[in-house]
């Protein structure tokens, strides 16, 4: 009778132990990740910092924006209306002012892929299109732009508001770093 007991007490023992060890293991899980999304949002800002331009006032359409403290801007003054984010081809219709339009899009948290392939050959520039496509997808295509910046010293830039990542070899890794990191730090970040 008391064998039976015991058998009992330690299989109830083992029952208590086992729920503890897998209530202990979901808690572990459930901080591991919710540590892990905190530190990703926090984490510092890639890229340069750049002054943010003292003057971000909407502007008429069609007039000149200009001028920026950065090339390709980073701030500064601004169309009322953005582009739409995806990627822009050399060959598509440019609006004047184009600056006008992408940095209302950076006020509102979008990262920009500036790029210019005139240094390039054309396989190096397809390539280019194709790797900034890649990063684009990878991020949901949400809140990025690609865009044909003919004045820029190297094949690629990247901005977001107040920041900017100069790529004379582009390098996914940083590039998709900079886009996680700094997509949607800007100061109306909770527009489309």
């Amino acid at each position: 009778m008391k064998s039976k007991r015991q058998a009992k007490k330690r299989q109830k023992k083992r029952k208590q132990i086992l729920n503890w060890v897998l209530w202990g293991g979901l808690i572990v899980v459930v901080l591991g990740v919710v540590g892990y999304a905190v530190l990703a949002r926090n984490q510092p800002p890639t890229g340069e910092s750049v002054p943010v331009m003292p003057d971000n006032s909407h502007v008429p359409e069609g007039t000149d924006p200009g001028p920026y403290n950065t090339d390709p801007p980073s701030s500064g003054r601004h169309y009322a209306n953005e582009m739409n984010a995806g990627f822009y081809d050399e060959g598509d219709q440019e609006p004047p002012y184009p600056a006008g339009y992408l940095v209302h899009n950076l006020e509102h948290g979008y990262v920009i892929f500036w790029y210019n392939c005139s240094s390039l050959d054309d396989q190096a520039c397809s390539s280019l299109k194709s790797s900034i496509k890649s990063i684009m997808d990878q991020v949901d295509n949400f809140k990025v732009i690609a865009y044909p910046w003919p004045s820029i010293d190297v094949p690629m830039v990247l901005t977001s508001w107040g920041r900017i990542q100069k790529f004379k070899n582009f390098d996914p890794k940083q590039a998709q770093a900079f886009v996680l990191t700094n997509r949607n730090k800007a100061p109306e970040l909770n527009a489309p």
